[in-house]
Protein backbone atom coordinates (compact mmCIF):
# COMPACT_ATOMS: atom_id res chain seq x y z
CA UNK A 1 0.00 0.00 0.00
CA UNK A 2 1.72 3.60 -0.84
CA UNK A 3 1.77 6.16 2.05
CA UNK A 4 1.82 9.01 -0.61
CA UNK A 5 4.77 10.44 0.92
CA UNK A 6 8.62 9.60 0.81
CA UNK A 7 11.00 9.04 3.76
CA UNK A 8 12.69 12.05 4.48
CA UNK A 9 15.94 9.79 5.00
CA UNK A 10 17.27 6.37 3.22
CA UNK A 11 17.45 5.07 6.29
CA UNK A 12 13.71 3.38 8.11
CA UNK A 13 12.55 3.52 10.97
CA UNK A 14 12.10 0.66 13.29
CA UNK A 15 8.60 -0.10 14.28
CA UNK A 16 8.32 -2.24 17.05
CA UNK A 17 5.02 -3.68 19.06
CA UNK A 18 4.59 -3.19 22.59
CA UNK A 19 2.98 -4.92 24.72
CA UNK A 20 1.30 -2.47 27.59
CA UNK A 21 0.77 1.34 27.77
CA UNK A 22 3.02 0.92 31.19
CA UNK A 23 6.20 -0.10 29.38
CA UNK A 24 6.31 3.34 27.32
CA UNK A 25 5.62 5.72 30.14
CA UNK A 26 8.28 7.61 30.76
CA UNK A 27 9.49 8.38 27.30
CA UNK A 28 5.32 8.64 26.81
CA UNK A 29 5.13 11.67 28.39
CA UNK A 30 8.31 14.06 27.00
CA UNK A 31 6.98 13.12 23.63
CA UNK A 32 3.71 14.19 23.97
CA UNK A 33 4.36 17.13 25.59
CA UNK A 34 6.67 18.42 22.56
CA UNK A 35 3.54 18.53 20.63
CA UNK A 36 1.73 20.18 23.45
CA UNK A 37 -1.58 18.20 22.80
CA UNK A 38 -2.79 16.46 26.63
CA UNK A 39 -5.13 14.36 24.45
CA UNK A 40 -1.86 12.32 23.17
CA UNK A 41 -0.58 12.28 27.24
CA UNK A 42 0.15 8.36 28.55
CA UNK A 43 -2.67 9.85 31.42
CA UNK A 44 -5.34 10.67 28.55
CA UNK A 45 -4.73 7.22 26.92
CA UNK A 46 -4.64 5.00 30.19
CA UNK A 47 -7.25 6.40 31.82
CA UNK A 48 -9.93 5.96 28.91
CA UNK A 49 -8.37 2.11 27.82
CA UNK A 50 -9.13 1.09 31.75
CA UNK A 51 -12.09 2.41 31.90
CA UNK A 52 -13.77 1.67 28.37
CA UNK A 53 -11.61 -0.61 26.05
CA UNK A 54 -9.41 -2.87 28.18
CA UNK A 55 -10.85 -6.01 27.00
CA UNK A 56 -9.91 -5.05 23.08
CA UNK A 57 -6.22 -6.06 21.49
CA UNK A 58 -3.94 -3.17 21.97
CA UNK A 59 -1.97 -2.05 18.54
CA UNK A 60 0.80 -0.22 20.13
CA UNK A 61 3.72 0.67 18.85
CA UNK A 62 7.13 2.27 18.97
CA UNK A 63 9.37 3.91 16.36
CA UNK A 64 12.62 4.57 16.54
CA UNK A 65 15.49 5.62 14.35
CA UNK A 66 18.54 4.23 13.51
CA UNK A 67 20.15 5.39 16.26
CA UNK A 68 17.77 4.51 18.88
CA UNK A 69 15.90 7.31 19.55
CA UNK A 70 11.94 7.14 20.05
CA UNK A 71 10.12 9.57 17.22
CA UNK A 72 6.80 8.71 17.79
CA UNK A 73 4.15 6.45 19.52
CA UNK A 74 1.10 4.90 17.69
CA UNK A 75 -1.19 4.23 20.16
CA UNK A 76 -3.86 2.20 18.30
CA UNK A 77 -6.14 -0.89 19.44
CA UNK A 78 -8.07 -3.22 17.60
CA UNK A 79 -11.70 -1.89 17.76
CA UNK A 80 -13.07 -4.86 15.72
CA UNK A 81 -11.67 -8.03 14.36
CA UNK A 82 -14.73 -9.68 12.39
CA UNK A 83 -15.97 -9.20 10.21
CA UNK A 84 -13.57 -6.77 9.35
CA UNK A 85 -10.50 -5.78 10.96
CA UNK A 86 -10.82 -2.22 12.30
CA UNK A 87 -8.71 -0.56 14.37
CA UNK A 88 -8.67 3.30 15.85
CA UNK A 89 -6.71 6.10 18.11
CA UNK A 90 -6.77 5.79 22.05
CA UNK A 91 -8.66 7.85 23.73
CA UNK A 92 -11.42 8.36 20.86
CA UNK A 93 -14.56 9.82 22.05
CA UNK A 94 -13.47 12.58 24.62
CA UNK A 95 -10.25 13.34 22.67
CA UNK A 96 -10.36 16.67 20.53
CA UNK A 97 -6.87 15.66 19.00
CA UNK A 98 -5.55 12.28 17.92
CA UNK A 99 -3.03 10.63 15.95
CA UNK A 100 0.79 9.76 16.83
CA UNK A 101 2.01 10.84 19.67
CA UNK A 102 5.78 12.73 18.12
CA UNK A 103 6.91 16.28 17.42
CA UNK A 104 5.08 18.02 14.44
CA UNK A 105 8.18 17.96 12.60
CA UNK A 106 7.80 13.88 12.81
CA UNK A 107 4.78 13.26 11.64
CA UNK A 108 5.57 12.41 8.12
CA UNK A 109 8.03 9.48 9.40
CA UNK A 110 5.04 8.46 11.94
CA UNK A 111 2.77 8.68 9.12
CA UNK A 112 5.00 6.01 7.46
CA UNK A 113 4.91 4.37 10.01
CA UNK A 114 1.36 4.04 10.35
CA UNK A 115 1.32 2.61 7.37
CA UNK A 116 3.26 -0.24 8.07
CA UNK A 117 1.18 -1.02 11.14
CA UNK A 118 -1.89 -1.15 8.98
CA UNK A 119 -0.18 -3.57 6.50
CA UNK A 120 1.38 -5.63 9.32
CA UNK A 121 -1.82 -5.98 11.51
CA UNK A 122 -3.40 -7.19 8.32
CA UNK A 123 -6.28 -4.30 8.89
CA UNK A 124 -8.75 -3.97 6.59
CA UNK A 125 -9.95 0.15 8.37
CA UNK A 126 -7.82 2.21 9.93
CA UNK A 127 -10.52 4.72 10.94
CA UNK A 128 -8.05 7.56 11.73
CA UNK A 129 -10.15 10.43 13.83
CA UNK A 130 -9.02 14.18 14.59
CA UNK A 131 -5.94 14.46 13.42
CA UNK A 132 -4.02 17.51 13.36
CA UNK A 133 -4.79 19.50 10.09
CA UNK A 134 -1.75 21.42 9.66
CA UNK A 135 -0.50 17.66 7.42
CA UNK A 136 -1.56 16.53 4.49
CA UNK A 137 -2.78 13.32 6.29
CA UNK A 138 -4.30 12.10 3.29
CA UNK A 139 -1.96 12.08 1.21
CA UNK A 140 0.99 11.10 3.57
CA UNK A 141 -1.17 7.96 5.06
CA UNK A 142 -3.03 6.87 1.34
CA UNK A 143 -6.19 7.52 2.77
CA UNK A 144 -8.99 9.33 2.29
CA UNK A 145 -10.19 12.33 3.80
CA UNK A 146 -13.94 11.56 5.55
CA UNK A 147 -14.77 14.79 7.58
CA UNK A 148 -13.09 18.23 8.64
CA UNK A 149 -13.59 20.19 11.73
CA UNK A 150 -12.92 23.41 12.98
CA UNK A 151 -10.42 23.47 15.95
CA UNK A 152 -9.32 27.08 16.48
CA UNK A 153 -6.63 28.85 17.91
CA UNK A 154 -4.80 31.72 19.47
CA UNK A 155 -0.64 32.59 19.17
CA UNK A 156 0.17 34.51 22.55
CA UNK A 157 3.02 36.75 23.14
CA UNK A 158 1.11 38.70 26.72
CA UNK A 159 -2.34 39.93 27.31
CA UNK A 160 -1.51 43.68 25.75
CA UNK A 161 -0.22 42.86 22.82
CA UNK A 162 -2.97 40.40 22.23
CA UNK A 163 -5.79 42.88 22.97
CA UNK A 164 -4.03 45.75 20.68
CA UNK A 165 -4.01 43.51 17.82
CA UNK A 166 -8.32 43.82 18.29
CA UNK A 167 -10.57 45.84 17.07
CA UNK A 168 -11.98 48.93 19.22
CA UNK A 169 -15.34 47.32 19.74
CA UNK A 170 -14.00 43.87 21.35
CA UNK A 171 -11.65 45.74 23.72
CA UNK A 172 -14.50 48.28 24.86
CA UNK A 173 -16.52 44.57 25.35
CA UNK A 174 -13.73 42.73 27.05
CA UNK A 175 -12.96 45.65 29.58
CA UNK A 176 -16.49 46.98 29.96
CA UNK A 177 -18.12 43.89 30.69
CA UNK A 178 -15.79 42.92 33.66
CA UNK A 179 -16.14 46.17 34.84
CA UNK A 180 -20.19 46.00 35.39
CA UNK A 181 -20.30 42.60 37.12
CA UNK A 182 -17.88 43.95 39.09
CA UNK A 183 -19.78 47.41 40.00
CA UNK A 184 -22.95 45.15 40.51
CA UNK A 185 -21.98 42.05 42.22
CA UNK A 186 -18.80 41.08 44.14
CA UNK A 187 -17.25 39.64 41.83
CA UNK A 188 -14.01 36.39 42.06
CA UNK A 189 -12.48 34.27 39.67
CA UNK A 190 -11.29 30.85 41.46
CA UNK A 191 -9.00 28.30 40.07
CA UNK A 192 -9.74 24.99 41.48
CA UNK A 193 -6.09 23.36 43.01
CA UNK A 194 -7.68 21.83 46.11
CA UNK A 195 -7.45 18.10 46.07
CA UNK A 196 -10.16 17.97 48.64
CA UNK A 197 -12.67 20.11 47.01
CA UNK A 198 -12.14 18.60 43.37
CA UNK A 199 -15.13 16.67 43.92
CA UNK A 200 -17.21 19.82 44.89
CA UNK A 201 -16.08 21.69 42.11
CA UNK A 202 -16.48 18.86 39.27
CA UNK A 203 -20.16 19.01 40.98
CA UNK A 204 -20.13 22.70 40.11
CA UNK A 205 -18.89 22.22 36.58
CA UNK A 206 -20.95 19.54 35.65
CA UNK A 207 -23.97 21.19 36.96
CA UNK A 208 -23.19 24.32 35.67
CA UNK A 209 -22.68 22.61 32.07
CA UNK A 210 -26.28 20.76 32.37
CA UNK A 211 -28.19 24.45 32.62
CA UNK A 212 -26.84 25.68 29.81
CA UNK A 213 -26.56 22.87 27.09
CA UNK A 214 -29.04 19.84 29.01
CA UNK A 215 -28.47 16.38 30.25
CA UNK A 216 -27.68 14.93 26.75
CA UNK A 217 -24.41 16.73 26.45
CA UNK A 218 -22.14 14.81 24.69
CA UNK A 219 -19.54 15.82 27.66
CA UNK A 220 -21.79 14.64 30.21
CA UNK A 221 -21.66 11.29 28.87
CA UNK A 222 -18.41 11.23 29.85
CA UNK A 223 -18.76 12.39 33.52
CA UNK A 224 -16.98 9.08 34.64
CA UNK A 225 -13.65 9.38 32.76
CA UNK A 226 -13.45 13.44 33.46
CA UNK A 227 -13.92 12.46 37.15
CA UNK A 228 -10.59 10.53 36.83
CA UNK A 229 -8.63 12.31 34.53
CA UNK A 230 -9.19 15.74 36.29
CA UNK A 231 -7.78 14.27 39.31
CA UNK A 232 -4.98 12.73 37.63
CA UNK A 233 -4.34 16.14 35.58
CA UNK A 234 -4.50 18.22 38.95
CA UNK A 235 -2.18 16.17 40.23
CA UNK A 236 0.31 16.82 37.82
CA UNK A 237 -0.67 20.35 37.36
CA UNK A 238 -2.08 20.30 33.94
CA UNK A 239 -5.84 20.99 35.29
CA UNK A 240 -7.89 24.75 34.64
CA UNK A 241 -11.33 24.78 35.95
CA UNK A 242 -12.03 28.09 36.75
CA UNK A 243 -14.84 29.42 38.17
CA UNK A 244 -16.37 32.74 37.84
CA UNK A 245 -18.21 33.49 41.27
CA UNK A 246 -20.91 36.39 42.01
CA UNK A 247 -21.85 37.24 45.17
CA UNK A 248 -20.20 34.07 46.43
CA UNK A 249 -22.03 32.21 44.01
CA UNK A 250 -20.28 29.98 41.07
CA UNK A 251 -22.25 32.00 37.82
CA UNK A 252 -19.56 30.14 35.21
CA UNK A 253 -17.74 27.32 35.01
CA UNK A 254 -14.49 26.71 32.83
CA UNK A 255 -12.67 23.30 32.18
CA UNK A 256 -9.25 22.83 30.21
CA UNK A 257 -5.59 22.03 30.54
CA UNK A 258 -2.62 23.59 30.70
CA UNK A 259 0.20 21.19 28.23
CA UNK A 260 2.98 21.95 27.32
CA UNK A 261 2.78 25.48 27.27
CA UNK A 262 -0.14 25.21 25.61
CA UNK A 263 -4.02 26.37 27.69
CA UNK A 264 -6.58 24.07 25.98
CA UNK A 265 -10.63 25.22 26.78
CA UNK A 266 -12.37 22.04 26.97
CA UNK A 267 -15.80 23.00 27.94
CA UNK A 268 -17.48 25.09 30.13
CA UNK A 269 -20.91 25.94 31.63
CA UNK A 270 -22.71 28.77 33.20
CA UNK A 271 -26.36 30.13 35.32
CA UNK A 272 -28.68 30.89 33.25
CA UNK A 273 -30.26 32.98 35.05
CA UNK A 274 -27.26 35.18 35.00
CA UNK A 275 -27.30 35.32 30.96
CA UNK A 276 -27.42 39.00 30.36
CA UNK A 277 -24.61 39.53 32.76
CA UNK A 278 -22.16 37.81 29.74
CA UNK A 279 -20.43 35.87 32.85
CA UNK A 280 -19.63 32.93 30.04
CA UNK A 281 -17.38 36.17 27.53
CA UNK A 282 -16.11 37.96 30.91
CA UNK A 283 -14.32 34.14 32.02
CA UNK A 284 -12.88 33.02 28.75
CA UNK A 285 -11.61 36.43 28.36
CA UNK A 286 -10.56 35.82 31.96
CA UNK A 287 -8.52 32.65 31.01
CA UNK A 288 -6.78 33.93 28.20
CA UNK A 289 -5.26 36.90 30.25
CA UNK A 290 -4.00 34.12 32.59
CA UNK A 291 -2.79 32.28 30.04
CA UNK A 292 -0.38 34.87 28.31
CA UNK A 293 -0.21 36.60 31.61
CA UNK A 294 1.78 33.00 32.36
CA UNK A 295 3.79 32.47 29.23
CA UNK A 296 1.53 30.59 27.41
CA UNK A 297 2.77 30.10 23.82
CA UNK A 298 -0.72 29.05 22.66
CA UNK A 299 -4.22 29.13 23.44
CA UNK A 300 -6.58 26.41 21.81
CA UNK A 301 -10.67 26.55 21.54
CA UNK A 302 -10.58 22.88 20.34
CA UNK A 303 -13.43 21.38 18.34
CA UNK A 304 -16.33 23.37 16.93
CA UNK A 305 -17.09 26.24 15.17
CA UNK A 306 -19.19 28.43 17.55
CA UNK A 307 -18.93 32.03 16.63
CA UNK A 308 -17.86 33.44 19.72
CA UNK A 309 -14.78 31.45 18.54
CA UNK A 310 -13.76 33.41 15.94
CA UNK A 311 -14.17 36.48 17.94
CA UNK A 312 -11.06 35.50 20.01
CA UNK A 313 -9.09 32.92 18.05
CA UNK A 314 -6.79 34.07 15.00
CA UNK A 315 -6.45 30.96 13.18
CA UNK A 316 -7.90 27.79 12.67
CA UNK A 317 -5.95 24.40 11.62
CA UNK A 318 -8.64 21.94 12.35
CA UNK A 319 -8.70 18.82 12.35
CA UNK A 320 -9.38 15.52 9.76
CA UNK A 321 -10.37 12.41 9.92
CA UNK A 322 -8.96 9.82 7.61
CA UNK A 323 -9.90 6.29 6.40
CA UNK A 324 -7.17 3.93 5.41
CA UNK A 325 -8.61 1.12 3.93
CA UNK A 326 -7.03 -2.41 2.52
CA UNK A 327 -9.33 -4.83 0.15
CA UNK A 328 -12.94 -4.81 -0.25
CA UNK A 329 -13.90 -5.09 3.03
CA UNK A 330 -12.06 -2.52 4.14
CA UNK A 331 -13.76 -0.35 1.08
CA UNK A 332 -17.16 -1.25 2.11
CA UNK A 333 -16.33 0.00 5.64
CA UNK A 334 -14.67 2.60 4.82
CA UNK A 335 -17.61 3.97 2.74
CA UNK A 336 -19.92 2.84 6.21
CA UNK A 337 -17.92 5.01 7.85
CA UNK A 338 -17.56 7.93 5.90
CA UNK A 339 -21.92 7.98 5.53
CA UNK A 340 -22.26 7.63 9.15
CA UNK A 341 -20.42 10.55 10.20
CA UNK A 342 -22.33 12.65 8.27
CA UNK A 343 -25.26 11.53 9.93
CA UNK A 344 -23.39 12.13 13.68
CA UNK A 345 -23.49 8.17 14.29
CA UNK A 346 -20.50 6.95 13.66
CA UNK A 347 -20.19 4.14 15.77
CA UNK A 348 -23.80 2.66 15.62
CA UNK A 349 -24.30 3.18 12.03
CA UNK A 350 -20.46 1.75 11.37
CA UNK A 351 -21.32 -1.16 13.12
CA UNK A 352 -24.10 -2.01 11.29
CA UNK A 353 -22.78 -1.31 8.10
CA UNK A 354 -19.80 -3.37 8.39
CA UNK A 355 -21.66 -6.76 9.82
CA UNK A 356 -23.69 -6.62 6.59
CA UNK A 357 -20.48 -6.67 4.45
CA UNK A 358 -19.29 -9.38 5.99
Amino acid sequence: MSTGAKPASPEPLLVEPIASLDALRDEWSGLAEAGGNVFSSWEWASTWWRQRRHDRPLLLHACRDPAGRLTAILPLYLALERPVRVARFLGHGPADELGPVCAAGDRPAAARAIAEVVARARLDLLFAELLPGRDPWGAQLGGNVIRREASPTLPLDGWESYLAGRSANFRQQVRGRERRLARDHSLAFRLSDDPSRLTDDLGSLFRLHEARWGAKSAFLRWREFHAQFARVALERGWLRLWFLDLDGRPAAAWYGFRFGRVESYYQAGRDLARGDASVGFVLLAHTIREAASDGMREYRFLRGDEPYKSRFADADPGVETVVVTRGVRGRLAGAAAAGALRSDRARVLLGRLVTRAG
